[in-house]
């Protein structure tokens, strides 16, 4: 019994809390739903996911450093509304040039919500604002200039091509959207384990004293994982415009919470400095996994909310215990 019991603890400290929730979940949702384990069904929750697995990549840039981004939702909707504004625009006025138009509002857009991420930085970085205050404010400024933009209504007129490349395109089988992910899970991953600015993230979110005197720039690094955090959510918001075909100010408001979740339970710590990319990837599939297994079993929406509210409490239980276990079995 005492063995056992050990080797759940090893398995907790190294794995985390995710593969149990994961085991319980596609348990759970393949006897409410016989369509659950299909892979058309599969697949959708895949592209379902990547407008998360992207907002939770970047999240956990500013996790990793001590931090959180509560302005990611608020990116998503700016991006959408700046981008399908801009391209509408460059369409109607050059409605020969499909391709230039949509490059337009593709620069436009992620400049817009890109642009959400240098103002958190600098703010963070140079006024030493705390993430709590500044997100909170930008995710303010933000929303308020998408409603502003728009008069609280969806964007029209985009190129029909843009959402037929990029809400449903294909390449070689496999959804646009999807392809789009793996290339930056591939970029990300390399940064984060093979450059230096990766392995400032974890010094300065394990201790940014040690890091400032260990020669670390920890202002540049705090600057560098917001602007990083608000490209991805960015990227994020031009995918949900090309699926939704409109641009939306309404969109992503529960982002913030669903990608802190995402992270927390693939064992990123709130406390900075703890963290594996593939785990963030997981984490952000279980959610859609758990979201899609909901739908299929036909919960209303406003209670899925509070399924994710309840992972992610369960999640954070889970980051004190595996803390505590680490410090007791070190003993």
């Amino acid at each position: 019994m005492s063995k056992t019991i050990y080797f759940l603890k090893l398995a907790l400290i190294r794995l985390g809390v995710l593969p149990f929730l994961l085991l319980i979940a596609v348990a759970i949702f393949t006897v409410l739903s016989d369509n659950f384990l299909t892979g058309r069904n599969l697949v959708n929750v895949a592209r379902q996911s990547t407008y998360l697995t992207l907002v939770s990549m970047g999240q956990m840039f500013a996790l990793l450093t001590g931090g959180f981004d509560l302005s990611v939702g608020t990116i998503l909707a700016l991006t959408s509304v700046v981008g399908a504004t801009s391209m509408a625009m460059a369409y109607a006025a050059m409605p020969d040039s499909v391709m230039l138009s949509i490059f337009i509002g593709i620069l436009a857009g992620g400049a817009a919500g890109t642009m959400i991420g240098v103002v958190n930085g600098i703010g963070i970085s140079l006024l030493n604002v705390s993430p709590f205050m500044m997100s909170l404010g930008m995710a303010s400024v933000g929303f308020g200039l998408a409603l502003y933009l728009t008069g609280g209504t969806p964007v029209y007129g985009m190129p029909i091509e843009y959402g037929d490349i990029f809400g449903f395109g294909t390449i070689y089988g496999l959804p646009v959207p999807i392809a789009i992910t793996l290339v930056l899970i591939v970029i990300l991953y390399f940064i984060l384990n093979w450059t230096r600015l990766g392995r400032y993230f974890y010094a300065v979110g394990g201790n940014i004293k040690a890091a400032r005197l260990s020669g670390i720039n920890t202002k540049l690094t705090l600057f560098s994982a917001y602007v990083l955090c608000g490209l991805m959510a960015a990227f994020a918001g031009l995918l949900m415009t090309a699926r939704l075909d409109t641009g939306e100010a309404n969109i992503g408001a529960t982002m913030p919470l669903e990608s802190i979740a995402a992270c927390v339970i693939a064992g990123v710590s709130l406390r900075g400095g703890i963290g594996r990319l593939e785990n963030v990837v997981f984490g952000a599939l279980f959610i859609g996994l758990v979201q899609n297994g909901m739908n299929l079993a036909r919960i209303e929406s406003y209670l899925q909310i509070v399924v994710i509210g309840v992972l992610l409490i369960l999640a954070v239980v889970a980051d004190q215990l595996r803390l505590r276990l680490v410090a007791t079995m070190r003993n």
